[in-house]
């Protein structure tokens, strides 16, 4: 569910969106004036804006320039406007989407739906299990007080590992994360880097902190962490 922002002047319009909206799962937040609106929606703090062109007294297009200038919400433009032109001006004032109010409305959600997964955070950058903390960017393990620096195939295996701590991973979901990479993987290649990798752990403290499950995968032993 995503906390939206409906700026709709046509109450009509504004209902039946609202109502398409809330169907689909997300709560529905809808301007009723338009005095204040670049103010009024940062107050509100939405996951996104669903933003009409033609509003009293402005026009669509400034406030998602004024609005862009302040946030980095995701905007996407639903409107009965539909030329080139003023696609082109609305992305170019800092819209993420332009959609006409008189596509398919199952359309408007998959639009919607995409703009927001677009923009949801990436995975953090640091993962944490017991004292063991990873720094996925720097390529990095540490525990108490001691920092060992890992090759990009161990990283991947231990995030995997530290993102489900205690719980087995098969060896095939493991192999599938190494793949991303531009490495060979076979079943010796994972065994290979699964005791490489125990190998850069016992440098800081922790050489049985990954246990082998026979036939099944790995885990991570946070008792042990």
């Amino acid at each position: 569910m995503a906390n939206l922002y409906l700026v709709e002047d046509d109450p009509s319009v504004r209902e039946q969106l609202s109502v398409l909206l809330s169907n689909a799962g997300h709560h529905v937040q809808c301007a009723t004036h338009f005095d204040h609106l670049v103010e009024d929606i940062t107050a509100a703090s939405p996951d996104a804006v669903v933003l009409d062109l033609g509003l009293p007294g402005t026009d669509g297009q400034y406030v998602a320039r004024a609005l862009r200038q302040r946030s980095d919400v995701p905007i996407m433009v639903l409107t009965s406007r539909t030329s080139e032109l003023d696609e082109l001006m609305s992305l170019s004032m800092g819209a993420d989407d332009f959609v006409a109010k008189s596509a398919n409305p199952q359309l408007i959600l998959v639009h919607l739906e995409a703009l927001l997964r677009r923009r949801q955070p990436s995975k953090a950058s640091r993962v944490s299990a017991g004292g063991l903390s990873l720094d996925v960017v720097r390529a990095e393990a540490s525990y108490g007080g001691k920092t060992v620096e890992l090759s990009r195939n161990e990283l991947r295996i231990l995030e995997c590992l530290m993102r489900q701590p205690g719980a087995i991973v098969s060896r095939e979901d493991l192999m599938e994360a190494l793949w991303a990479t531009d490495a060979f993987v076979d079943d010796n290649t994972l065994t290979v880097n699964v005791t490489r990798l125990r190998q850069a752990l016992g440098k800081v403290g922790l050489p049985h902190a990954i246990t082998t499950h026979r036939g099944m995968g790995y885990s991570l032993r946070v008792d042990n962490v």
